[in-house]
């Protein structure tokens, strides 16, 4: 039976991207099925535009030439591999409705949903993390 990966995505710079994004194409590419919850700042690693500018913390700006020079993907790249593998992308509808923001906003293929939503998967994980 393969493992049940559940992740909350509530931060939104470029560090928080990668960390969520690797964890679960990772997790997925082992054969775990994966959902990621994304709220509040979380919500711009899903946002059409906002996914392509994350912010990168202050002093930190090196780490994109490092980035590139390494060859990792961009976070728009690895939302598409998460896709691919079928992990669950949740928009926090709560979130979306004080921010103003509708499905559209968003990369295709996410899901809506509310907290119970994500409980109601994260019920019986394996692993759960927050970032």
């Amino acid at each position: 039976m393969a493992k049940k990966v559940a992740i909350i995505a509530s931060n939104g710079s470029l560090f928080d991207a990668y960390k969520v994004m690797n964890v679960a194409t990772a997790a997925a590419a082992s054969d775990s099925e994966v959902a990621i919850f994304f709220t509040f700042e979380g919500l711009n690693l899903i946002h059409k535009e906002g996914h392509k500018q994350l912010p990168i913390p202050e002093g930190k700006e090196h780490y994109q030439e490092g980035f590139e020079k390494s060859n990792v993907p961009s976070i728009p790249e690895l939302v598409e591999m998460a896709k691919e593998l079928n992990v669950r992308l949740i928009g926090c509808q709560m979130t979306m409705d004080v921010m103003g923001l509708e499905k559209e906003h968003f990369v295709d293929g996410i899901e809506v949903g509310g907290a119970v939503t994500f409980l109601d998967y994260a019920e019986d994980a394996d692993v759960t993390l927050t970032f």
